[in-house]
C-alpha cells in the first residue's frame, strides 16, 4: 500500500468518526450512520490493501 493511499484511508476513517461525532452531538441520525458507514469502508479498505500487500510480499509497512 503506498503511503498516500494510506493517508487517504487514515484521513476517510477520521472523517467518519467525525461525521458520526457530530451526528451524536446534534442528534441528527443521518449523520451518525453516515459517519459509521465512512468509518467502517476505510477500515475495509485498509483492511484489504494489508492483505494485498502480504499475498504480493509487500512488507514496507508492516511493524
Amino acid at each position: 500500500m503506498s503511503d498516500r493511499d494510506q493517508a487517504g484511508h487514515k484521513a476517510e476513517e477520521f472523517k467518519g468518526k467525525a461525521k458520526e461525532g457530530l451526528g451524536k452531538a446534534t442528534d441528527n441520525e443521518q449523520w451518525q450512520a453516515e459517519g459509521k458507514t465512512e468509518k467502517n469502508t476505510s477500515k475495509l479498505k485498509q483492511a484489504g490493501e494489508k492483505a494485498k500487500d502480504a499475498l504480493t510480499g509487500d512488507r514496507k509497512h508492516d511493524k
